[in-house]
Parts: structure tokens; C-alpha cells; sequence
């Protein structure tokens, strides 16, 4: 948690391998050295004009701004905040208008379904359910809840709600019902928009259920349920609150004017898990959020108008807010949305689709990347990546045996690979390679963006200037695109991210340290660092050494008490699929360890990691698992393996999981 202490965090993970950008990427690229340096120089020196002439230049403003940044209710800092604009069409408008027939959004759903939305038709599509929420009494700065699946009707409602200035907040559509009641009771949302059922792994997903079950459990101010016709499931009806969403729109009107708002005003919520357990209402503005999604497409991805670009992340996520549903379509480029698991019904699912659409920007988290790479390299060797030009990492560090497995297989050793680090609450990407620009070495998310005043500080908020020494990874200077407020909870806002080290210091929860070259290495949250004998060590680089075994294809570390050392570590780990005759594959200077001695196995991995780390890294505890427990958003469920670790209680919500009997197993010594 960000109010954790760090002492001084040590860092026993040494990466020296380093990858200069590909000279025609380089030449074709739109970011130039010369410009990144004239802009990392006025984002340091003065970061408040830097933003403004961005601002000016990157988005289409109904009303011009004059007063660029407004310290006065620090932390809660305000962006161009006598501005008006609208996000969805600041973000569609302009290709409406010159190239309405561009392809917007190519749809794959996992049985093969598939449709293409120009950018007059998801215009139009916008629109009528702008208009049909208006015709449901929707109005600017009332809240709607969406609960759907990956489809191309997530996108068009959140553009709706955007359109009229209503307050979207997306629910992942793999969250329980009463987790779903808890987000709509926080945000007093009166309107639902869902469907009848998603598919995910051969299985339908009923959300038309969900949402009638999260309505049971207690007093809601929910009037009207919206549901989009998906799966042609069979639904239960609830005839004074439902209504199909095709009988609305069709007796829509087609003309929805755009509601023009103040910069400042919400352009959505979006609810973390804390650690508390009470979910966090993350709020973001309209215009400092708009800016950064779409610079940074710019940016990092070199996006263009003729990109196919495809980030695997749902909507229900803040990655599918900014880098599905508006940075890229404000760019002008194809988006790629699939419905479905990456491994169904087959391990090629991912790069099947890369094929077939000739996606060139690739976006994905590396808990994929570690499940795919599990399957082996000849898998993505059947199909056609010559298209990809740019590949990218999203949602935690990325280990260094990932970084080059998906650099050397899947680009060919020539795409280059943004590692990017940022969060919910930033908005957008913070500290990321530039394509073309930006050396890269594995495992490291390399230095901060223009304008983004990233530092590590220790106990006492002094900067670590050494190189190598973890402690806390800050943002010392406001930028537009931040959080806003916790919704309905200003104290907890004030105090979870600004409470230690005063209101112009944002903690981020992460610790990091930074090399001799200045590159920025995160080594996991805060509350994932373990105190072994008085030394603290970040749990990112014990896994990522396991990973980097032959025989390992996943890890996940976390801490257990322990009488002498305070605590001790516990790991859980996924062996390749290597069948039992066969054996593990040697390490360096071992004969290897079949699989049919488990016994045999954990010794060899301890003693491998001792031998990358040293002692003071060696798990006490190892376990052999078939899978490590991921929400179908791909990430890793740390708080779980650590009450399982603990031997506590489970309260934790499991019904995001993938296999929600993976639990039983886990908890197997």
C-alpha cells in the first residue's frame, strides 16, 4: 500500500542485454531524437506550458482555454479549466467528417464472428444511444453504469454516455453480481446498459443474469436496465425496468447534437479493488485524460491512420479506456476488439488474428505473454507476423526470458517493444520506451515521458540518486491526465495517494529503482516487498529469476511470516508443458529433473535461484501448480496466493477467476 514503509529496498536482479532501436523504424517514425530532447527539455523546465501548447495542438476544443493549470484545491489540481469540449467527438468527429468510410473497429468473437464498423457507422451507432439515453432521462453528470462484453456495442455505449455528457462506469464484465451492486450503490448510477450474455473459453457469460441477481441484493437506485441483443441467450424480464437496446435505438432519432462540457467535468468512473477491500471510484476529467490517451498513442505506439492496432485488454479495464475505446480512434486508426480467451479454441487464437486483420501494433499484457510463450515457439511460426511493427507490454513488469521470447519469436527480432508502465489512476502511460528513438534492455520500462516528473524517493521523500537502491516510485508534479478524486471520498483520495510526502507528490504504490544509465526498473507494489532477515527485496525479481529457468514457464512471490527472519518466501510455479518422459529441460550445469519428482524439482529451483540471486532470495516455500489463479483480464491474483501462502481465510471475491476451482489445488501443500 502506498503508506508502506520501504526501508531500502534492495535489487539482486542484474539484466545487461540492451537493444538500440531498428534503423527503419527509426527513419519512418514520427517522434525524432531532436524533438523528444526539445521536449524533455521544456517538460522539465516548464511542464505547465509544455501541456498547453499539447493540449492546443492535439484536441478539438469547442471553447479555447486560457488558465492551463489551477493549483488552488491541491491535490486536487485542475487542466485548462475554463475550456469546453466533448470527448467522443473530439475522438470520432474528425474522421466522421474526412474519411467517414475509414474501418473503426474490427469485432472477432470466439466462435469465429466477425463485423466491421466505419467510422460513420459507429458515428451513427453513437448517436442513436445518445439519443436513446436522453429519450431514458439521462442527463449531463448523471451516472451509467456498463456491464457487456468485448464487443463493439461496449465501445458505442461509452461514446454515448460521453456524447451527452453523462458519467460512464464500466463494470468488467467477469465481475460478480455483487460486486456489480457495489459499484452501481457507490456511483448512484439509475441506468444499466448490458447484454444478454459474452462468451469467454467455449462458455457463455450471462450479464443479463448477473445484473438481475446484483438488483436482489438490497435497496439500488437503478430505474432502467438497457440490454443489447449478443448471444440470443434466453433472458429473464423485468417488463417495468428492461428494455432491448435495438427496439430503443431504432426509434431513435439519428441525430444526438454533441453535449459540450467544462474540461473538468467526469468523463467517467472507474472502480479498483483496494486495500481495504472497498473498491476505490476512480475519477477521471474529460480533457487532461483525452490529451494524454491520445498523445501517448503518438508517442509510444507511433500510431497513424493506417495502423491496425490491437490491445487485448477488456474495456472493463482502464488499458481498454485508453488504448481501445479513445487514444487510438482519436488517431484515426482500425481498432481490433476480440471476445473471447487467448488460448480458445486453440493456443494460435492470438496470432491467428494478428494474420487475418494484419495487425502492425500489438498490445498485451505479460501474463499472456508468459501463457503463450508456455506453448512453445513453433505455435506462432504458423502463422503470418510479417505485418507487426511495434509490439508493447501492459499491466506489470514484464520478466527478462518474456521480454525476449516475445521479441525474438514474435518480432522476428525486429519490432521494438515498449514496456510501459502507468495505471488506473494515471490515465495513461508515464515511463515507456520511445520506438526509435529509446535503447531498450529487458525487463525495464526505460525513463518517463515528456512532462512526466518521475522520481524514487526513500522514507523521508529525499530522491535516491545511487544507482540500483529501490524505494518509492513517485510522480512529482501534477499532469493533466491524473485522478481527479476517489468518488464520494476525497479524504481517502487526499490520503492513499498524497498523504506522505504533501499534496504535490503523487505515490504511486510501486517501488523502483533506477540503473546507472537512468532507466527506470519497477520491482512490484509495495505491499508485495518481503522482509527476509532485514533485507527487502522486491518480489518481480525473484519470479522473474525462476522464469528465466528452462523448465519454468510462470511464477508468482509472495511473503509468509517466519519466527527467525521475519518473513520468508513463497513461491508458486508453473512448469512447462513438457511431457514426464521427456523430462525438464536441463539448466546450465544440471543434468535436469523429471517431472515425476516434484521433490527433485523445487530443489532444483531453489538452488537456481540462489545461484542467479543469491541465498537471501532462495523461496523456503515452492509449490508446483497447474496454473497460477488470473482474473480474466490476465492479471495475477497476488492477495489470494498470499492468504493461501499465510494458510488464511479466503474472503477474497473469486468469481473473476478463470477456474475458480484452481483454488482447491492451490491450497494443496
Amino acid at each position: 500500500m502506498p503508506g508502506a514503509s520501504t526501508g531500502n529496498i534492495e535489487s539482486v536482479l542484474s539484466e545487461d542485454r540492451r537493444f538500440d532501436p531498428n534503423r527503419s523504424f527509426t527513419q519512418r517514425a514520427q517522434l525524432k531524437q531532436e524533438l523528444l530532447d526539445e521536449l524533455c527539455r521544456r517538460g522539465e523546465s516548464d511542464p505547465v506550458s509544455l501541456w498547453a501548447d499539447l493540449a492546443r495542438e492535439m484536441l478539438t476544443w469547442h471553447k479555447p482555454f486560457t488558465a492551463t493549470l489551477d493549483r488552488s484545491r491541491a491535490p486536487h489540481f485542475a487542466w485548462f479549466s475554463d475550456g469546453e469540449l466533448n470527448a467522443s467527438e473530439a475522438c470520432l468527429g474528425p474522421w466522421i467528417r474526412n474519411e467517414p468510410d475509414r474501418p473503426a473497429i474490427v469485432y472477432e468473437g470466439e466462435d469465429g464472428d466477425s463485423r466491421t464498423l466505419s467510422y460513420r457507422e459507429l458515428g451513427d451507432a453513437v448517436e442513436r444511444l445518445g439519443a436513446t439515453l436522453r429519450g431514458q432521462g439521462v442527463a449531463s453528470g448523471d451516472r451509467v453504469v456498463i456491464y457487456m462484453p468485448m464487443c463493439p456495442e461496449a465501445i458505442v455505449a461509452m461514446h454515448a454516455c460521453a456524447r451527452i455528457g453523462a458519467v460512464h462506469s464500466v463494470v468488467f464484465g467477469g465481475f460478480s453480481a455483487r460486486s456489480l451492486y457495489d459499484r452501481v450503490v457507490d456511483a448512484s448510477a439509475e441506468v444499466v446498459i448490458t447484454a444478454d450474455a459474452g462468451r469467454r473459453g467455449g462458455k457463455f457469460v450471462r450479464l443479463k443474469a448477473a445484473v438481475d441477481r446484483a438488483l436482489e441484493y438490497g435497496e439500488h437506485p437503478v430505474r432502467r436496465v438497457i440490454v443489447f441483443r449478443h448471444s440470443g441467450e434466453e433472458i429473464a424480464w423485468h417488463d417495468r425496468r428492461d428494455r432491448w437496446a435495438h427496439e430503443l435505438t431504432e426509434a431513435a432519432a439519428a441525430d444526438c447534437p454533441a453535449e459540450y462540457v467544462n474540461t473538468e467535468h467526469p468523463l467517467f468512473l472507474l472502480y479498483t479493488s483496494g486495500s481495504t477491500g472497498k473498491p476505490k471510484g476512480i475519477q477521471h476529467s474529460t480533457a487532461g485524460y483525452l490529451l494524454h490517451a491520445s498523445l501517448t498513442c503518438r508517442w509510444v505506439f507511433d500510431l497513424r491512420e493506417d495502423d491496425v492496432f490491437w490491445c487485448t485488454a477488456d474495456v472493463g479495464w482502464i488499458t481498454g479506456h485508453s488504448y481501445v475505446a479513445y487514444g487510438p480512434l482519436a488517431s484515426g486508426a482500425t481498432v481490433v476488439i476480440y471476445e473471447g480467451a487467448p488460448t480458445w479454441p486453440h493456443g494460435g487464437r492470438f496470432w491467428e488474428i494478428c494474420e487475418r486483420y494484419g495487425v502492425t501494433v500489438f498490445y498485451t499484457a505479460p501474463t499472456a505473454i508468459r501463457a503463450l510463450m508456455k506453448l512453445g515457439d513453433e505455435l506462432p511460426g504458423k502463422y503470418d507476423l510479417s505485418s507487426l511493427r511495434l509490439l508493447g507490454t501492459v499491466g506489470e513488469p514484464i520478466n527478462p526470458e518474456a521480454w525476449m521470447w516475445y521479441h525474438r519469436v514474435i518480432g522476428n527480432g525486429d519490432c521494438p517493444i515498449v514496456d510501459t508502465w502507468w495505471q488506473t489512476e494515471t490515465g495513461g502511460i508515464m515511463i515507456s520506451p520511445v520506438p526509435g528513438v529509446t535503447s531498450t534492455k529487458p525487463g525495464s520500462c526505460t525513463r518517463p515521458l515528456p512532462g512526466v516528473h518521475a522520481a524514487i524517493v526513500d522514507e523521508n521523500g529525499e530522491e535516491i540518486t545511487e544507482p540500483d537502491r529501490g524505494g518509492y516510485l513517485v510522480i512529482r508534479h501534477p499532469w493533466p491526465s491524473m485522478l481527479r478524486d476517489i468518488w464520494g471520498d476525497s479524504e481517502r483520495y487526499r490520503e492513499t495517494y498524497f498523504g506522505k510526502f504533501g499534496d504535490d507528490c503523487y505515490i504511486t504504490g510501486d517501488s523502483a529503482r533506477r540503473d546507472a544509465d537512468g532507466y527506470f526498473w519497477i520491482m512490484g507494489r509495495l505491499d508485495d516487498v518481503v522482509n527476509v532477515s532485514g533485507h527487502r527485496l522486491g518480489t518481480m525479481e525473484v519470479e522473474s529469476a525462476l522464469v528465466a529457468h528452462p523448465s519454468v514457464a510462470e511464477a508468482a512471490v509472495v511473503s509468509r511470516p517466519h519466527e527467525i527472519k521475519g518473513e520468508s518466501i513463497f513461491a508458486f510455479v508453473v512448469l512447462k508443458s513438457v511431457p514426464a518422459e521427456e523430462g525438464v529441460p536441463p539448466s546450465p550445469g544440471s543434468e535436469g529433473v523429471p517431472f515425476s519428482k516434484p521433490d527433485a524439482v523445487q530443489r532444483e529451483l531453489r538452488a537456481w535461484v540462489d545461484e542467479q540471486l543469491g541465498p537471501i532470495a532462495r523461496p523456503d516455500d515452492l509449490r508446483i501448480v497447474d496454473a497460477l489463479p488470473k482474473t480474466r483480464s490476465g492479471k495475477i491474483m497476488r492477495r489470494l496466493l498470499r492468504s493461501i501462502a499465510r494458510g488464511e481465510e479466503i474472503n477474497q471475491d473469486v468469481s473473476t477467476l478463470e477456474n475458480a476451482d484452481l483454488v482447491r489445488q492451490l491450497m494443496q501443500p
